[in-house]
C-alpha cells in the first residue's frame, strides 16, 4: 500500500512536469502565430498572448491528462455494476478549486492592465475628461541607456485625419500631406489622431497598436517603430458602407530615407488623391437601377503631396 502511494505521488509529479514543460513550449510557439514585431510595443502584446496561451494550455492539458488517467487506471472492472464509494464534500478541496481560478483571473487582469498602461492606449475615461494627454511610457524593448534618449522622447509629430473613407497624414515640419504613413525606424513617434465624422479605429496589426479615434477630440498616441518595411493600416471600427476600403500603407524606413522622402515630397505640387470609396460611390450613383444600401457620400478626396 505504501509503495502504491509512492508510485501515485511520482506519477503526479511526473505528469505535472510534463504538462508544465509542454505548456511552456506551446506558449513559445504563440510568437510564430503573429505577424513580425515591427514596433517596440509589439513585444508587450506578444508576451501577454504567449502568457495566456501558456496558461490556457496548462489548464487544458492538466484537465485532459487527469481525465485520461482516471479512465485508464481507475475504470471499473468488467461486469462491475456496483455503486462507487460514498464520498462526502471536502471543504478544503472546494476552497482550493474556487480560490485558484479567482487568483488566476486577478493575475490575468493585473498583467493585462499593466500592458494597457504601458501601451499608452486612451480609454473612454480619458476621452470624457479630456485633459492633457496621459504620459505614455516607452515599451521595454527600447534601450534605456543615456545614449538612446532619442527613443524616449517624441521626435516626429504627425497629424492623422480619419474620415469616411480615407486616412490623411500631415507632416507639420515640412507641411506635407500624404495618403501613406511614413515613419522613421527606431525613433519615437507621436500621432495626433482626429476624426472628421464618425468613430474610427487606428489599427496596425504588425505594431499591435489599436486606438479609437472619436469626433471632436484630438488624441495623442505614441509608439516606436523598430522594423523597416511596408505594413498595413486599417480601420478597426465599422464606419459605414465603404469602411473596408479605408486602408493605407505604413512605410517604416531608416531616418535618412525618411527625411529624404520628406524632402522629395515637399517638391511635389498637391494633387487630388485616389479614393476607392469615392470611385465606387460614383459608379453606383451612375447606375440606372439602384442596388445595395443607401449610404452617405464619401468625403471629398484630399489634396496630397504624395500618394
Amino acid at each position: 500500500m505504501k509503495i502504491q502511494k509512492i508510485l501515485n505521488i511520482l506519477t503526479l509529479i511526473t505528469g505535472a512536469i510534463a504538462v508544465t514543460t509542454t505548456s511552456l513550449w506551446i506558449g513559445k510557439q504563440a510568437y510564430s502565430w503573429l505577424p513580425p514585431q515591427a514596433a517596440a510595443e509589439s513585444r508587450l502584446i506578444d508576451d501577454l498572448i504567449s502568457f495566456l496561451v501558456t496558461l490556457g494550455a496548462f489548464i487544458f492539458l492538466g484537465v485532459t491528462s487527469t481525465l485520461m488517467y482516471s479512465v485508464i487506471f481507475h475504470r471499473a472492472k468488467k461486469d462491475d455494476y456496483s455503486d462507487g464509494p460514498p464520498i462526502e464534500g471536502n471543504i478544503t478541496l472546494e476552497v482550493v478549486w474556487t480560490a485558484i481560478p479567482i487568483l488566476l483571473v486577478f493575475w490575468i487582469a493585473g498583467y493585462s492592465y499593466q500592458v494597457y498602461e504601458q501601451m499608452g492606449i486612451q480609454g473612454p475615461m480619458e476621452h470624457v475628461h479630456f485633459h492633457l494627454p496621459m504620459a505614455m511610457q516607452s515599451a521595454s524593448a527600447a534601450p534605456k541607456d543615456p545614449a538612446s534618449d532619442a527613443l524616449t522622447e517624441p521626435v516626429e509629430k504627425i497629424d492623422v485625419l480619419a474620415k469616411q473613407w480615407a486616412w490623411v497624414f500631415h507632416y507639420p515640419q515640412k507641411d506635407i500631406t500624404s495618403t501613406e504613413l511614413h515613419l522613421p525606424s527606431d525613433r519615437r513617434v507621436r500621432l495626433a489622431l482626429q476624426s472628421a465624422d464618425v468613430l474610427h479605429g487606428f489599427y496596425i496589426p504588425a505594431f499591435r497598436l489599436k486606438q479609437d479615434v472619436i469626433p471632436n477630440h484630438t488624441i495623442d498616441f505614441e509608439f516606436t517603430p523598430t522594423r523597416t518595411g511596408e505594413y498595413r493600416l486599417t480601420d478597426s471600427q465599422y464606419s459605414g458602407t465603404y469602411f473596408a476600403t479605408m486602408q493605407a500603407n505604413v512605410v517604416v524606413e531608416s531616418p535618412e530615407d525618411y527625411h529624404q522622402w520628406l524632402a522629395q515630397a515637399a517638391t511635389q505640387k498637391p494633387s487630388v488623391a485616389n479614393n476607392q470609396a469615392a470611385s465606387e460611390y460614383a459608379q453606383a450613383s451612375n447606375q440606372s437601377v439602384k442596388t445595395g444600401w443607401t449610404t452617405v457620400a464619401p468625403a471629398v478626396a484630399p489634396l496630397v503631396n504624395a500618394h
